[in-house]
């Protein structure tokens, strides 16, 4: 026990020493690209936990993710500011008096906004499982992208909203991953990480074991939830916009690959999962401007757009094909480290 938590203690030793030193050798492209892979670590883990540690087969990320940015990006804009931007219609009152300056506060309206949003829909959700929950879930994702379009009184509508504070950095998306990922390891290995697992395993066993399913689902919804939404807040604050179209389901299909890639069920697999998909798909991109030219056969393709993503996806399908439980399985990276006891061996 005492081992794990000095390895663990070194993990995040490490990844605290490396967002304060990475400026020094980063130019802003780069530091662009690490907030980038820091949100959707944050995003992954938490997708994880309802997908991978619960089991519950959801593709609901991209509606609390769009409602934690719609959130954050409305109470941190100023009044003067809506105005100015609400083009459609004149903004709702109450949308026109929420204003604050603190950009944790503006998280945690977002992370909450998506986490009472989630309880509400869980009785729905919960009520069906399997491919039934996936359909429902992407539908709840799709009515949230369709709300944003069509009461502009409240979001602008169609346009968006722009000039949100770019207050997100490498200190605060770095620093809420750290803090999500220990956040979700602690409840993984926690008497509620059990029913969870329990639940993944065989639901009608675990209810029959004693397991509040429907609480414990609940649970797990709500906590992914929280922290789509906070992913949400750190994201508007990187770009500055958020319109609708940001919010489509092709937004919960790479948090999907992502933790498919690294390993459902496995925590620090979804942490690999995003570093690789995040950072793989811009270490490629000079393959779209990169010149095909093939000389002795009179061949000049010149560039190709989009080669990168085409060259990425059969990477991609490698992997799978020789990974097909993902990079970790649902073993965490600790696991790899182990010792087999001496009682295992004889």
């Amino acid at each position: 026990m005492v081992k794990i938590k000095i390895s663990a203690l070194v993990y995040i030793v490490l990844a605290i020493a490396f967002i304060m030193l990475a400026p020094q050798f980063f130019d802003g492209y780069g530091i662009g690209i690490l907030n980038q892979i820091a949100i959707y670590i944050t995003l992954a883990v938490s997708y994880n936990l309802i997908n991978g540690a619960t089991g519950q087969f959801s593709l609901e990320p991209n509606g609390f993710i769009a409602v934690g940015a719609y959130a954050a990006a409305l109470v941190l804009l100023s009044s003067e500011q809506k105005l100015d931007l609400f083009s459609l219609e004149d903004p709702n009152p109450i949308i026109l008096a929420l204003h604050t300056n603190s950009f944790i506060l503006a998280l945690l309206v977002a992370g909450f906004s998506a986490c009472v949003l989630s309880l509400i829909l869980a009785f729905a959700v919960f009520r069906v499982r399997g491919d039934y929950l996936a359909i429902v879930t992407l539908g709840f994702g799709i009515i949230i992208q369709k709300l944003a379009i069509n009461f502009p009184s409240w979001t602008n509508g169609s346009m968006g909203l722009n000039g949100i504070p770019l207050l997100s950095n490498l200190y605060w998306t770095g620093g809420v991953a750290i803090i999500s990922v220990i956040l979700i390891l602690n409840l993984v290995y926690s008497k509620f990480g059990r029913a969870m697992q329990a639940i993944r395993d065989d639901e009608d066993a675990a209810s029959a074991m004693g397991v509040n399913t429907f609480w414990t689902k609940t649970l797990a919804f709500g906590t992914s939830a929280f922290l789509e939404g906070v992913g949400g807040g750190l994201l508007v604050c990187l770009l500055a916009s958020v319109s609708p179209e940001q919010f489509g389901f092709e937004f919960t299909f790479m948090l999907l690959i992502i933790i498919v890639l690294g390993g459902l069920g496995s925590t620090t697999g979804a942490i690999l999962g995003a570093i690789l998909i995040i950072g793989g798909r811009e270490w490629l991109r000079f393959l779209d401007e990169m010149q095909i030219k093939i000389d002795f056969l009179g061949i000049d393709m010149g560039s190709m757009p989009g080669l990168r993503m085409v060259v990425f996806s059969l990477i991609l399908i490698l992997v799978m094909l020789f990974a097909r439980r993902g990079i970790f399985g649902d073993r965490e990276l600790n696991s790899f480290f182990k010792r087999p006891s001496k009682k295992g061996l004889k």
